[in-house]
């Protein structure tokens, strides 16, 4: 009987566990038996693993295998674990003996060729391991982009399973990798430059990015409404370090990492279609649980444009990210929590045929036709919703005007000064936004001077505003005063925090 161990990593989320695979051969009756709870795809392994070390020289033991992947408990799903189970089949086969398989683990696919092929979520399986006490990786080179951004392993980035052999056996060295730059923005092809008029709008676009504000976008079509929020990356400062790489590793669990690709800081800007379910919104799936639109939209921009034509129930699954900051997803196999913190842009026009605009103009559609198009978006949802925006089409004067509105280069920096009034308002606290404010805080240590909080109580004894419609425009009113460089909310601010949140007002 030969037995053998090597280490590997199985994800559930952004959570990366140790696995110890083990085979044993033994005299019997060849078969091959796979233990420890193995989805559809890591059961196939057995025909992958056999073809690839064939065609790499090395033979398949016509004997009893059993290869258990422990903790038994653990679901496992993907094809990772085909460069493990080969490794381990060869160590047990008495190939040659990995002096530091205590401190190495092995992630892959295998091709039949023996081509190491890349896979999903190498970064949260790499730190993970690194906190676990791993020392050395090796991993399908493909993936060594995202490995480079966890300092402290030791990375053997190979392209086939003949080459580690190679190295394992001969010593021979493996092919140096190319050099990756550690960072880097995408700069955009699109620019606030690019929108005629829109002032009142554009204002708000900013004090959304300042205190990280959900907004909704309101007016008939081709009034600007996508352009606007396709362009609030650009005046959205860089994600730090530590937020990049929890970006990353979302995107490399989901599988959207470009292979070769540099840590981006530059925020996400997701835009999923009308169409789509609630699962691809925030997450799911029956053998692997992958995150939604709102994950892929952690720290930037998720934006929903025609939002009431969503599916019933779609826009109200964001309702529990829009407060959590995160989303946490129950199947069978267990939960898994992804971090799901952006800002929510929905645009939306004024009516079933678009044309409303308040000014009489050609609109076809009655009171009644209006007010039930606008229910499509959800009170409780509205509710959450901090900037509601009327846009009005440009006018003829703003269309010949040759004028060139602000950049977005210009309109960042003013961005980046009111954000940095607020971190240091915030540097014994645990948050950075002020959308992020708890409640009582906002009652207690953040209040607004004396007789702009009687505003807001005049508005909630009026019954015109919510519980946490209050907290919002309390929140919103000090970006408003970030912006102004208030050191706290005035009553011109609280004013102006309403305005943006009832701007909309005429169509509800």
């Amino acid at each position: 009987m030969a037995l053998s161990q090597v280490k590997t990593v199985a994800l559930m989320g952004l959570a990366g566990y140790l696995i110890e695979v083990e085979v044993d051969i033994a005299d019997g009756l060849p078969s091959y038996a796979l233990l420890g709870l193995p989805d559809a795809a890591l059961s196939e392994s057995k025909d992958r693993v056999r073809s690839a070390m064939a065609n790499s020289g090395q033979p398949w033991p016509n004997r009893k295998v059993t290869v258990s992947l422990s903790p038994a408990w653990l679901p496992k799903s993907g094809s990772s674990f085909d460069l493990p189970i080969a490794i381990a089949l060869l160590k047990a086969s008495g190939l040659f003996i990995d002096p530091d398989s205590e401190e190495t683990i092995f992630i892959g696919e295998l091709a039949l060729d023996g081509e190491v092929r890349a896979v999903r979520g190498v970064l949260p399986a790499l730190v993970a391991a690194k906190k676990l006490g791993i020392k050395r990786a090796v991993i399908p080179k493909p993936n060594l982009a995202e490995a480079h951004l966890v300092d402290g392993l030791e990375l053997l980035a190979i392209n086939s399973l003949g080459e580690l052999l190679e190295f394992f056996i001969n010593g021979v060295n493996l092919p140096p990798a190319d050099e990756i730059p550690a960072t880097a923005r995408i700069e955009s092809s699109v620019d606030l430059s690019d929108i005629i008029g829109q002032s009142f709008a554009r204002w708000a676009m900013e004090i959304a990015a300042i205190g990280g504000h959900h907004l909704l976008l309101i007016g008939p079509p081709g009034t600007g409404k996508t352009m606007l929020a396709a362009r609030i990356p650009t005046i959205l400062p860089l994600v730090n370090p530590e937020e990049a790489l929890e970006i990353t590793a979302i995107q490399s669990v989901a599988g959207h990492l470009v292979s070769g690709s540099a840590l981006n800081r530059t925020p996400p800007f997701i835009a999923p279609h009308h169409t789509t379910t609630a699962t691809a919104m925030v997450g799911g799936g029956s053998h692997y649980i992958k995150p939604g639109a709102a994950s892929l939209a952690h720290r930037g921009v998720l934006f929903i444009d025609e939002a009431p034509e969503c599916h019933p129930g779609v826009l109200d699954s964001l309702r529990l990210p829009l407060e959590s900051g995160e989303v946490t997803i129950t199947r069978a196999l267990g939960s898994v929590t992804y971090p799901a913190r952006f800002m929510l842009v929905l645009a939306a026009n004024p009516c079933p045929c678009g044309r409303y605009s308040g000014k009489g103009r050609a609109c076809s559609c009655t009171s009644v036709q209006i007010r039930r198009y606008l229910q499509r978006l959800s009170g409780p949802l509205m509710d959450r919703i901090d900037i509601r925006v009327f846009v009005e089409p440009p006018s003829r004067t703003e269309m010949m005007g040759a004028q060139i509105g602000e950049s977005s280069k210009l309109v960042r920096a003013r961005v980046l000064a009111a954000r940095a009034r607020s971190q240091t308002r915030f540097a014994n606290f645990d948050w950075q936004l002020n959308s992020e404010i708890p409640a009582k805080y906002l009652r207690a240590d953040f209040r607004a001077e004396r007789n702009a909080m009687a505003v807001l109580h005049e508005e909630l004894e009026a019954e015109r505003l919510s519980a946490r419609g209050f907290h919002k425009v309390l929140r919103l009113a000090w970006s408003i005063a970030d912006s102004r460089s208030h050191e706290r909310p005035n009553r011109s601010d609280i004013e102006s925090a309403l305005s943006l949140r009832n701007s909309a007002g005429q169509l509800s």
